[in-house]
């Protein structure tokens, strides 16, 4: 027989509590969520119009540009609204749907970048062979394996999340609700939920990594016998693009998930939240956008095509 009482709702503590604080933090990062939504759907708008950037490489950087438009989405409304209301007050059901939905991107994007590799493994080292190996349906095909790999793996950690009961403090230290906070409240014994993390994370999670970074070995090995100074250039600005990408991405998760929480490490904890859910969504156009001469050159001719609609009215 239970001798606690169930709590229906949960208090998102957020990043500081000083009313100042609060403020600068939501025009900084309502100015960052804004530059991301522009940023990422400019990449997606260009790619989905421009033929010049219809190819897998392309194709992939827009599925990467949707994810980051989307799992930001997930936690930054959210933060918005309790900045402002100063409620920060969250029902169960609605913490578990933005674990769902965010655990459901960011599994999505882990299994996207290692398609992204493997996208640049071929085309460097096996460049005769690039349009066999990277056809339209195959690229199909591995973009609809990288939603449903995502979903499932989500859909895994939320129905382990729903066998939790709520009875302990009502507060999570952060700005969103996610796996390693809501154990930290649970009145139920979370060890089952933590085996499930760790499984994953070292079963599938190592082969993904693995799938990551391994072909960059093969990559530089190949980069290394170009004797033209252009396209050794050019080969190692698209894999430098993709390993900042990779390496921040790849930081900031392993911290939050895999690193034991402490209450001296609340703060850093914040930290990585922060990067992982703000930072990382509007870095990646950015060091693509910037580093890429076809997406710059597909900018400059919309607006070149924008300013001649508008000279013909």
């Amino acid at each position: 027989m239970r001798n606690f009482t169930e709590i229906t709702f949960l208090t998102l503590v957020g990043l500081s509590d000083h009313p100042l604080t609060m403020n600068a933090f939501f025009v900084l990062f309502l100015l960052i969520y804004l530059m991301t939504v522009i940023t990422n759907l400019l990449i997606f708008f260009l790619v989905l119009t421009d033929y010049h950037l219809h190819n897998p490489m392309y194709f992939f950087l827009a599925n990467l540009a949707f994810l980051d438009m989307s799992y930001s989405s997930v936690t930054a409304p959210r933060m918005f609204f309790d900045l402002v209301t100063k409620s920060q007050s969250i029902s169960i059901p609605a913490c578990i749907a933005q674990v769902f939905f965010y655990l459901f991107y960011v599994q999505s994007e882990i299994f996207l970048l290692s398609a992204m590799s493997y996208d640049r493994y071929i085309a460097i080292c096996h460049p005769l062979h690039y349009e066999l190996m990277m056809s339209w349906r195959v690229c199909a095909r591995m973009a609809s394996l990288v939603w449903v790999a995502g979903c499932s793996i989500s859909l895994v950690h939320t129905l382990f999340l729903l066998r939790l009961s709520f009875c302990r403090t009502s507060s999570i230290n952060n700005f969103f609700c996610d796996l390693p906070h809501l154990y930290e409240i649970t009145c139920a014994d979370p060890f089952i939920n933590m085996v499930v993390i760790f499984l994953v994370g070292a079963s599938l999670g190592l082969g993904i990594v693995l799938m990551t970074f391994l072909p960059y070995v093969y990559i530089l090995r190949t980069i290394l016998r170009i004797r033209s100074k252009t396209g050794k250039r050019k080969a190692f600005s698209t894999c430098t693009s993709h390993l900042t990408v990779v390496s921040i991405f790849y930081g900031s998760i392993l911290f939050i998930y895999f690193v034991p929480s402490s209450s001296n490490m609340v703060n850093l904890n914040k930290l990585f939240s922060v990067i992982s859910a703000l930072i990382n969504p509007l870095l990646n156009p950015l060091i693509y956008s910037l580093r890429n001469k076809d997406l710059m050159e597909a900018l400059i001719r919309y607006f070149y095509h924008l300013k001649l609609i508008r000279a013909s009215f």
